[in-house]
């Protein structure tokens, strides 16, 4: 039996009773179904349906109007097969349990191309094609807060009692207050296979930032980002906080990013990227270009929602513009130094409210078009990059959509039928946000105009 070793893990806890399978959707939602444990070797076998629609549903769980999944289809059941990840305990809720990650398959088997895991899996594909293997490491910002105000308000210590009311970047203070939560986060992890290396206490009162150990797997990268998220929330009710990976929770306090470092590895283990000097192979260059020219059409990727681009703004330790750099934190992608051995790409754009998998999708799909076209890049720039006219990214949610949308190359990355899942979606949303008007907007004009 292929899965005999997982049930014997279930048989070896008869505490856990029962165990959810769930897929990630567009947003990065988990959406699934609890079961008894009698049924995992079912769930593990594919046995289990899901509508197909779930994968792209909007942020709210509601249908796309008019989305061929829905009416078109029937909304037709897929397959919901295990995507190999293991038996992942959730040892922050208060019975025992575990998730079974799956992700969705045709009625005939083959890949359902709106799973965002799918679409990942694509461009993993083609690097091995050519000899190549990404190696990624990510890095993910989140805010904890007090969940008994209703607008976001920083956390009170545990230790001293007090509301966090400053920004402490790298605060040894703030980590040994929060050292409790965080060491349970650092438990969950090592429970669910998630290699969480540094953490630290980052520039938002109350914000904090965890980095991941560089895997040679960008599905487990990316499945690690996503789970990652899910326990910190779980861990942060347990200590009476809330977690927010909102971009921008609040607006005078630094948004919350999702940096990717990574790197490509030949087929003898070399990474590819070095060639001695600090400069960088060529191989390195064509990809930093791939990431340049299509780096605004897969901005709505980078940052999905209305509350994303308070984020990405001139001056606010995010990326505005579309450059790079060597050593440069003002730049979209930079390029780190150190030792040629570890000579590597971070990409600086998304948010941690960005679903990881499509982050990194277009991430390597973008570096992967410049190494296959062999592109050049404009010169490195130096120095402060808002300061300089530079190409800029969309600047709203709206433009952002349009350039999803008309861009020329998103069909070399992605599958047609998740781009017009991914653009409804969105195209939904927003008008959601638009039909609703602000407590802020009713108190500046209701009587003022």
């Amino acid at each position: 039996m292929a899965h005999e070793p997982l049930i014997k893990w279930m048989a070896d806890r008869p505490e856990i009773e029962s165990f959810y399978a769930a897929v990630f959707d567009l947003n990065g939602t988990l959406r699934g179904k609890r079961l008894p444990v009698a049924q995992l070797e079912k769930v593990l076998d594919g046995g289990m349906r899901m509508p197909l629609s779930i994968g792209g549903v909007d942020i709210w769980g509601q249908d796309i109007v008019n989305s061929e999944l829905v009416f078109e289809t029937g909304d037709a059941d897929g397959i919901c097969e295990f995507t190999g990840r293991g038996i992942l305990p959730m040892p922050w809720l208060s019975h025992p349990t575990a998730l079974v990650p799956v992700w969705l398959a045709e009625e005939g088997g083959a890949p359902f191309r709106g799973d965002p895991r799918r679409a990942l899996a694509d461009i993993v594909a083609r690097y091995k094609a050519i000899g190549l293997t990404p190696v990624v490491a990510t890095e993910l910002e989140f805010y904890l807060v007090d969940p008994s105000t209703g607008n976001p308000q920083p956390p009170i210590s545990p230790v001293t009692g007090n509301r966090i009311e400053t920004d402490g970047v790298l605060s040894m203070d703030e980590l040994t207050q929060f050292g409790d939560f965080l060491g349970d986060v650092y438990a969950a992890c090592k429970a669910q296979g998630i290699q969480a290396d540094v953490a630290t206490a980052e520039n938002g009162a109350g914000q904090f930032e965890f980095n991941m150990m560089h895997v040679n797997d960008p599905l487990r990268a990316a499945d690690d980002a996503a789970l990652f998220k899910q326990l910190v929330r779980g861990v942060a009710r347990n200590h009476g906080f809330a977690a927010t990976f909102m971009a921008k929770p609040y607006g005078n306090r630094s948004g919350s990013g999702f940096h990717v470092h990574f790197s490509l590895v030949d087929e003898d283990g070399n990474n590819v990227f070095d060639n001695g000097t600090e400069e960088g192979a060529p191989i390195l260059l064509n990809a930093v270009a791939g990431l340049l020219e299509t780096m605004s059409e897969h901005t709505l990727i980078f940052a999905p929602h209305e509350n994303s681009f308070r984020r990405l703004v001139p001056g606010a330790h995010a990326p505005s513009a579309a450059a790079w750099g060597y050593e440069n934190r003002t730049t979209a992608v930079r390029i780190p130094g150190g030792s040629p051995k570890a000579r590597r790409i971070e990409h600086r754009v998304a948010g941690a409210d960005a679903n990881p998998y499509l982050v990194l999708a277009s991430i390597l799909g973008g570096a992967l078009l410049g190494i296959e076209r062999e592109l050049t890049p404009v010169a490195a720039i130096t120095g402060d990059a808002y300061s300089q006219d530079l190409p800029q990214l969309p600047a709203d949610w709206s433009s952002a959509i349009v350039a999803f949308e008309q861009g020329r190359q998103i069909s070399d990355i992605y599958a047609t039928r998740l781009r017009r899942m991914f653009a409804g979606c969105k195209r939904q949303e927003y008008s959601g946000f638009k039909s609703h008007i602000s407590e802020f907007e009713i108190r500046s004009y209701l009587e003022s105009v």
